[in-house]
């Protein structure tokens, strides 16, 4: 019988399987951040950010200066549209990042293999799998990276088939290639070192650098330089790079930093061990011989290859070239905010990384191809490094599920980072474990006496003990420190109204909306405090102001409620407190005020005992019946459905807990409400 032969798998094939195996390996690998929490500035960017969710959001995100980092445009628009299809559910976002990722690394593999570089499936999966690409991945807010590189890499490939002479009408190459770099940038404003990457493909291919190439490469340029500049002028007046913390690093101490943060790199890729989310700020100075090593390592390193291209050809400078091209926007020679903490940062090589890598792995392939007998050796030894990086990245993904242990590692590895002390701060804040969260804002204090982010947390958190004067000293030293940041003005704000100082918190709550106009806290506290002083119509103003900012905050609905309810709009009251509970169902000042104007309102139209006994009831219950004004609104329910002898039980109860509090006007009234009940009557509200 004859026997058919098996046909070997077709390269296309084997290119498939490889890449949807690179896929799963690589998704699996960040399997403890799928279902991270948000982090650090994910607030700004995502969480607490009203372009998101403005009407006006799409057009503010690209044409005006409301951004609340760089001008980021198109990862403000990819949030924008998430933030519609899931929320603020953040196991969304960390998948488009994962995906992304997995998207660069198969770009990766296909731009290296176009340009005919030995082993591009390792550097591919090297690329996929290096833990020092966990921080790009992991944290929302740098989707920027991410999707800054799809479009930087999709935009070389777009450069390689317009310069290819086998190719058909390459101006349609050249065309597209310019739409993705204008996305690139639009992403983050890094992708500007492109032009350099353009002609180093042009040198890496043997093809002549012509003047018609490079007038083909100065729209590019200047493409680049544009969005550099408003990036540079960006982080200086509007991040704050231009105050006297910044002005002090003088040209050479600069060039010291690059030349040191170019070795920390490089190191970070062939032995990433102890990675860590903010790294310690190294202390440089002219004076001192041994800053000047880096400097000099880097010279001697420059000129072995120079010297070596004749043996190893063109690759080792390319991606030499590469490597420091595309890290030369953060290397120090400009300023950035995060300098002000550390002068690296892992996320900061994302796209930097592809050089080395590419690099080692031609050099893997190469020897396997050289040393045939010993080529299963040699890519066994390649695939040992690479699951080992895959398990390193397992590990440091992992920092990432929980915002608490992501501060505590990085204090351990970096115990001295002031920064990490604050974030800590905030996550123990929010956890509600306020003291502990105190004790680092002290901390922070204590090495950054001038961080007004100290200033502004400790005084929130000391608001929330009930320590107003100290809270209102350190909302103030945030102010003076900085004048015009909003949120400092509405903390300070927020700390005067507790006090009993409406008119002066008005003053701030105003200052924070000349800074920033559509700022929906501002507009929201200003609502309050209007409330609270009595002036309706503008309380009315400023929460439906509020309101057009986040249409979905169940706490601008109640505050919009209570003011038309005191203007005897009650129609329309009810329908902002039955919006609030749609929107939170167990928010219990919904609850409560609702069920008090249906039990107690002077239109009898607008009377429910019923429903006001259910939304009572339910209130007392997420309350724990510990809660004055809703027993209150209870007491009330109850005499509305006639149930009199529950009323006066409730009221009394409540009347007790209010004089044990110090609250005699809560007490007094409910003494006046008793009368009622035990006469049989309900309590009804004065008519606006």
């Amino acid at each position: 019988m004859q026997k058919i032969a098996e046909r070997p798998l077709s390269s296309r094939t084997r290119a498939w399987l490889f890449g949807l195996l690179l896929a799963a390996v690589t998704v699996f690998m960040y399997q403890p951040a799928w279902n991270g929490g948000f982090i650090w500035d994910d607030d700004a960017y995502v969480t607490n950010n009203e372009l998101l969710t403005a009407p006006d959001g799409l057009r503010r995100i690209w044409f005006s200066l409301d951004s609340p980092s760089q001008y980021f445009p198109l990862v403000y628009s990819t949030f924008r549209i998430e933030h519609a299809l899931w929320g603020l559910n953040p196991t969304g976002y960390h998948w488009v990042n994962l995906l992304l990722h997995v998207a660069n690394a198969l770009l990766v593999w296909r731009l290296l293999a176009r340009l005919r570089v030995p082993g591009a499936w390792l550097a591919g999966a090297i690329f996929a799998l290096h833990p020092v690409q966990v921080e790009s991945v992991a944290w929302i807010t740098e989707r920027k990276n991410v999707l800054m590189a799809f479009f930087f890499l999709l935009t070389l490939l777009a450069w390689i088939a317009f310069v290819d002479e086998w190719t058909k009408r390459p101006w349609r190459f050249y065309a597209l290639a310019l739409v993705l770099y204008v996305l690139a940038l639009s992403a983050k404003t890094t992708a500007c070192t492109l032009p350099a990457a353009l002609l180093l493909i042009l040198w890496l291919q043997k093809k002549p650098i012509s003047w018609q190439r490079i007038l083909q490469v100065i729209p590019f340029f200047f493409l680049g330089l544009g969005m550099g500049l408003v990036t540079v002028w960006w982080e200086r007046y509007h991040q704050g790079t231009s105050r006297t913390l910044f002005a002090f690093l003088s040209p050479i101490e600069r060039f010291l930093i690059a030349s040191r943060a170019v070795w920390f790199y490089l190191s970070k890729l062939i032995w990433p061990s102890n990675l860590t989310f903010i790294y310690p700020k190294w202390n440089i100075s002219p004076a001192h011989p041994l800053d000047y090593v880096w400097l000099l390592a880097g010279i001697a390193l420059c000129a072995v290859i120079y010297f070596a291209r004749r043996y190893v050809g063109r690759s080792v400078e390319v991606a030499a070239a590469f490597f420091v091209a595309t890290l030369s926007p953060v290397l120090g020679f400009i300023m950035l905010y995060t300098f002000r903490y550390t002068f690296v940062a892992d996320h900061y090589q994302y796209l930097a990384s592809i050089g080395p890598i590419a690099l080692a792995s031609a050099g893997v392939a190469t020897l396997a191809c050289t040393f045939k007998r010993s080529r299963p050796l040699i890519l066994s030894a390649a695939g040992c490094v690479t699951v080992t990086l895959a398990l390193l990245t397992w590990r440091q993904a992992a920092m990432y599920a929980d915002i608490e242990a992501l501060w505590r590692t990085t204090l351990k590895g970096n115990p001295e980072c002031w920064m990490a002390h604050n974030n800590l701060g905030i996550a123990l804040f929010q956890k509600g474990d306020t003291d502990d969260a105190i004790a680092h804002y002290r901390t922070t204090l204590e090495m950054q006496p001038d961080f007004w982010d100290a200033e502004y947390n400790l005084g929130i958190a000391l608001l929330s003990k009930g320590q107003v004067d100290e809270a209102i000293a350190h909302c103030s030293n945030a102010v003076r420190i900085a004048p015009n940041d909003p949120d400092a003005q509405v903390a300070l704000g927020n700390a005067l109204l507790q006090k009993g100082r409406i008119d002066d918190a008005i003053v701030y709550y105003q200052k924070a909306l000349s800074i920033r106009p559509e700022y929906f806290l501002a507009h929201h506290s200003l609502g309050h405090a209007f409330l609270e002083k009595g002036e309706i119509d503008a309380a009315i103003s400023h929460c439906r102001a509020a309101l057009l900012i986040q249409p979905e905050n169940a706490d601008a609905h109640t505050n919009l409620a209570i003011a038309l309810d005191e203007k005897g709009q009650t129609a329309e009251a009810i329908q902002h407190y039955q919006k609030a509970l749609e929107i939170s169902p167990q928010s219990i000042s919904a609850l409560t005020n609702l069920a008090w104007l249906l039990a107690t309102c002077s239109n009898a139209s607008f009377r429910n005992g019923t429903k006001a006994l259910e939304l009572a009831r339910e209130a007392d219950q997420l309350s724990g019946g510990t809660n004055t004004f809703v027993l209150h609104a209870l007491a009330a329910a109850y005499a509305e459905s006639g149930q009199f002898g529950k009323a006066i039980e409730i009221a009394r109860a409540a009347m007790q807990l209010a004089q044990t509090q110090g609250d005699n006007s809560l007490a007094g009234a409910l003494q006046q409400e008793i009368a009622l009940y035990e006469l049989a009557l309900p309590y009804r509200e004065t008519p606006k």
